[in-house]
Order: C-alpha cells, then sequence, then structure tokens
C-alpha cells in the first residue's frame, strides 16, 4: 500500500488556538508555504519550516507535525 506524509498544520492550529497568519509570524515561514503545507498543496516539504514551526510551538515530537498515511485512509 502506498504511503503519503502529511502535514497537520490545521490540527496545530486548533491545538495551539492560532491563525496560520499567528503561525507565520512566530515560526518566520512565509504564510503561502504554512497555507500550502496545511492544504496538503507541498510536493516538497522544507525541513527548515518543520523545524521553525517545531521551534515556534515548542513541539517536542514531530508527529505532532507530519505524520505518515497509506493513501487510502481519509485524511484528518
Amino acid at each position: 500500500m502506498a504511503k503519503k506524509v502529511y502535514v497537520k498544520i490545521h490540527k496545530l492550529l486548533d491545538t495551539y488556538k492560532i491563525s496560520m497568519r499567528e503561525l507565520s509570524l512566530l515560526s518566520d515561514v512565509r504564510h503561502a508555504a504554512i497555507s500550502e503545507l496545511a492544504n496538503q498543496k507541498r510536493k516538497r516539504i522544507e525541513f527548515s519550516h518543520i523545524e521553525k514551526i517545531a521551534e515556534a510551538l515548542d513541539v517536542k515530537d514531530i508527529r505532532q507535525i507530519i505524520d505518515l498515511v497509506d493513501t487510502d485512509e481519509e485524511e484528518e
């Protein structure tokens, strides 16, 4: 079964009660890049973006940001 990396930006935004714009300012990642990550539009994920988001939100476990899912699974 095929796998896909799923970026859980919307879940983070809900958990931390912030907007994409606020996350952009906190993490110094462009708003457009965060939007593309959140909507699964990015084909390439920059590790530096994940690192900046993790640092901005004090995330200790990368699985709070990204997950590996079967392509047949429903996305969260």
